[in-house]
């Protein structure tokens, strides 16, 4: 860049107006050879044009630079810059300085970084951040055997807020497990709704061994991880209970081996058993499938004879022993239908013997022996679902 004449009159050496030295007349010495600038005005002649073109700043600087402030992957902040240093040095780029600063910031962040890990800080930090997610009033923090309240007033769609009350108050659900999913990438909506049904019957089952407590329009509920609590850590589906027909519930459902004594325990176990057997009956009919249908006799048949024999063994209190043993003669009857359907030549032979095993379940006697043994004696009531599509019931789900 030219440097400005000082203020005033200036005039070189020689005749006014005459250029001195070996150059004759009209001709002009460097760096005016075609001859004197056009007039400038106040300000300098540049080489370069009226205003002149910056020197650009270079790119990998600016990278590293920000990488060093934010402290994120500090080993490439501090490859950045190096490499900065060196196109900088070639080029005449500017940024220098930006390059200078990242690296040393990188190299702070690489101590920083090598704390961390060497102490077990970020592991801490990462997990008192679950631990905030999980806290006291969200949905991460139900436990098995909680009571809750959904902040949406429903049991489907998403929440996160729950209000934990006590299981005596009215409550919309109550959690029967929480069931962890193995680590991974996120299975999907549907991958995880098909665990949730197949986990949540089996433990409600196992939470209320005594289904006749359970009131009608009740039915399993679950919460599941959305994609995003899923990367933040969250591997629990959580299953409750919840009433189907929006009145909340009013006591705790829970009839597990916590809150029952042996005998009652015995009792059901048993109980379930045979009806898990009855529920595995064929979709179709006699007349479509007999074979199917008598080899479903069949394994009930057996199944009762293994419950009879195991609980006609078992000690029971002085004023329950006779109203369990009208219990099991009666079982003893409908297992001698059930024999007699697997053996059967044709499907009205079949519904004759499948009817009359069938008149004995849930009978008289079953209700003396639950009372007896102090279990609920209200009758459930059992609704077709044949034709409803299904396979988990009515419940529902609701993501977290």
């Amino acid at each position: 860049m030219s440097t400005p004449p000082p203020p005033g009159p200036h005039q070189p050496q020689g005749s006014p107006g005459q250029p001195q030295g070996p150059y004759a007349q009209g001709q002009y010495p460097p760096p005016y050879p075609y001859g004197p600038p056009a007039a400038q005005g106040p300000y300098p002649y540049h080489p370069y044009g009226t205003y002149g073109r910056s020197v650009p700043v270079n790119g990998v600087a600016i990278g590293a630079l920000v990488l060093g402030i934010l402290c994120f992957l500090p080993a490439v902040g501090l490859v950045l810059g190096l490499i900065a240093l060196v196109q900088i040095r070639q080029s005449g780029e500017r940024g220098k300085g930006m390059a200078v600063a990242g690296s040393v910031l990188s190299c702070v962040g690489l101590v920083l970084w090598s704390l961390l890990v060497s102490t077990g800080a970020a592991s801490n930090f990462w997990d008192g951040f679950k631990g905030a997610a999980s806290g006291e009033g969200t949905a991460f923090a139900l436990a098995r055997g909680d009571c809750f309240n959904s902040s949406t007033g429903s049991l489907e769609g998403e929440t996160y807020d729950v209000d934990e009350v006590p299981c005596d108050d009215q409550h919309d659900a109550e959690v029967v497990a929480v069931v962890k999913v193995p680590d991974g990438s996120f299975p999907g909506d549907d991958e995880l709704a098909d665990i949730a049904d197949d986990k949540c019957y089996e433990h409600a089952g196992l939470y209320a061994l005594d289904a006749w407590a359970v009131p009608d329009g009740v039915d399993v509920y679950y919460l599941v991880p959305t994609r995003q609590s899923w990367r933040f850590g969250d591997r629990a589906i959580t299953c409750m209970f919840g009433s189907t027909d929006g009145k909340p519930l009013a006591e705790s459902l829970r009839r597990d081996y916590m809150t029952l004594d042996g005998y009652q325990v015995r009792f059901l176990s048993a109980s379930n058993i045979i009806d898990n057997v009855l529920y595995e009956e064929p979709e179709a009919y006699p007349e479509e499938d007999l074979a199917a249908n008598r080899a479903w006799a069949k394994d009930v048949h057996r199944v009762l004879g293994e419950q009879i024999e195991k609980l006609r063994t078992q000690p029971w209190p002085e004023d329950a022993k006779a109203p369990v043993t009208e219990f099991l003669a009666e079982m003893g009857d409908s297992r001698k239908e059930w024999g007699k359907a697997a053996a059967a030549d044709d499907a009205d032979t079949f519904y004759a013997h499948y009817e009359k095993a069938y008149g004995f379940v849930d009978g008289a006697t079953t209700v003396t022996a639950r009372k007896a043994l102090g279990l609920d004696t209200t009758v459930p009531t059992y609704e077709d679902d044949s034709d409803s599509g299904g396979e988990g019931g009515s419940g529902g789900r609701l993501d977290v």
